[in-house]
This record gives C-alpha cells, structure tokens and sequence, in this order.
C-alpha cells in the first residue's frame, strides 16, 4: 500500500459476563462520543459486540483502552483499514442477548461452543467430502456470498435458526463433521451450541469468521465466492483475492450475475438490492419504478 488509510474499522467481540452492563453501557456510550468514534455497539451481561470506525489514532486509542481492562484483556479486533467513516453515528446499547435468539435454554459459549478452527484447518475442511458446510447468517447475506457447497440457510434473522436446524439437517447428518462460518464468528459462537444441543457431536466453526478468513495471508480467501455483506456503510467487501473469485449475486432487476449491494434512493423505502451496472443507471438507484416515482413527488412538493 502506497500510503496509509486515514480511518479503521473494527470488528469485535467477546463473550465475558459484565457486572451492571446497563451502566458499563451508559458509560461507555459517553466514552466513544467523547473519542469521536462511529458505530454501532451493543452490551450484554453475557459481553460486548461492535463494529465502530475512526481515524487510525482514535481506533488505536479504543483498542488499548478497551484492553485495560481485565474483562477484555484478550479480546481480538478485525482490523480494516478505510478512507473515511463506515458509519454516521455512534450508538451503544444494552441488550438481552448479544444475537437474538430467545433459545428454550441458555446458552454460554464458555461452556458450550463447537471447535475453533483456523482459515487453514477450515479451508483444508472444506475440501473433505465428508463435511456439511451451514452458513451461520440470513439469507441474503448468502446470495452475495458464500462458501462453495454451503447450504443455504432459509431463514431472515438468527432466532429461526433452531427450528431452521430441525426442519433441514436430519438425523444422517447427526453424525458428520458439520462446518459452521458467519461474518466475524460470534452468531457461530451460539449456532454451534444449538447444533450440539440438537444432537450434533463433530461440529466446528471459523474461528474469527469469513472477515478473517480473507486476511489470511496463505488461504488468501480461496474457496469464498462473491463478496461478504457487512453491517455498515460499505454494505460489503471482498474476501478472495485470487483469480478463483466468482460472481455468485443476481441482480434484483435482470437478473444478470452481480455483486454491488446498495440501499434503494427512496427515504421511505431503503431495500437492500443486489443492482449490476446497467440497472444502477437505468434505475437511478431505486428498487422499484414506485420508489422512483414516490421519491420525485416528495422532493417537487418541498
């Protein structure tokens, strides 16, 4: 790289039970504002997950600060280096859980948790014949990008994941290794406990997930097809940086392969649409002619 990237973005979390998190989060509110951070945090008593950006000295600042402090001493950061804010605010929130799930049981990853397996042990698993490969996200996290023979889970937010789990994988697959991966790991920190719950006994997970696998400097992202969706302003980024990536995305409108994720023009609208570069010019950037239409009737009646 030619020049440093003024801005990072971090990706984090940690399972760790935190005394008083309603007022650890209060405080820790009022601590990012006062940096100048951006993002979106949320605080558990079972721990903290964030993705949050800022200059590379305020990331620095945060991570070391963050650190000081013994519950989070060990905690890992996915570092991505970037030209400006991924965000445009900064909220932190308490939370039940960390990743809605409303399981009939709880769930400590601590305790209960599938093994963690390294970009190189996990891409050396996906080349067995034996493995059953779940992505741990939504489904339209998938349909911009996956891991080649993934299944493609049929569920739009993680709480349907364990009757998603009854209904799909039957009792011939109790007994085969099944792979788990999700963006950063901690929806897999969960799914993997559900799966072991519901009788899986050789169940692993992408330690650090997709994010990490496509820094791996040996793997080099290979086997990952499309583009990984994240929750910011990016809306996604590349993960296989070999000529082996493929274009696994369709477009909203056409059809045709593409991977470009964007949020329709339209205030009152917002979906987010796979779009190729013929559509994004022909449709101005909305889902639907009625997004377009609703769009220029509020701004001729201002």
């Amino acid at each position: 790289m030619s020049h440093q990237q003024p801005y990072q973005v971090l990706l984090f979390y940690k399972y760790v039970q935190i005394p008083d998190a309603e007022a650890f989060t209060a405080e820790h509110l009022a601590y990012c504002k006062e940096l100048g951070l951006k993002g979106r945090i949320l605080i558990a008593e079972e721990g903290i997950n964030g993705t949050l950006s800022g200059t590379v000295e305020q990331t620095e600042t945060y991570m070391r600060d963050l650190r000081a402090n013994p519950l989070f001493s060990d905690i890992v950061f996915k570092v991505d280096p970037a030209d400006s804010h991924a965000f445009k605010k900064m909220f932190v929130r308490f939370k039940k859980e960390l990743v809605t799930l409303r399981y009939e049981q709880p769930l400590d990853p601590n305790t209960l948790t599938g093994t963690h397996l390294s970009p190189k042990q996990f891409y050396e698993y996906l080349q067995r014949d034996d493995v059953i490969i779940v992505d741990g996200r939504n489904d339209y996290e998938y349909d911009l990008g996956h891991f080649r023979g993934a299944i493609r889970p049929t569920v739009e937010t993680f709480k349907e994941f364990p009757e998603w789990v009854r209904n799909n994988l039957g009792e011939e697959h109790k007994n085969k290794p099944i792979l788990t991966y999700c963006t950063g790991g901690i929806r897999c920190e969960k799914l993997t406990g559900i799966l072991m719950n519901e009788g899986f006994t050789d169940v692993y997970q992408l330690d650090g997930g997709i994010v990490t696998y496509g820094k791996d400097e040996e793997v080099q992202g290979r086997l990952f097809d499309g583009k990984c969706y994240v929750f910011d302003e990016r809306i996604s980024v590349p993960i296989n940086h070999t000529d082996e990536d493929v274009v696994v995305g369709r477009c909203y409108h056409c059809d045709t392969p593409a991977d470009h994720y964007i949020n329709c023009k339209d205030d009152t609208c917002h979906r987010q649409h796979i779009v190729c570069e013929d559509c994004l010019e022909t449709r101005h950037g909305f889902c639907s002619t009625a997004c377009e239409e609703h769009e220029l009737a509020r701004i001729a009646s201002k």
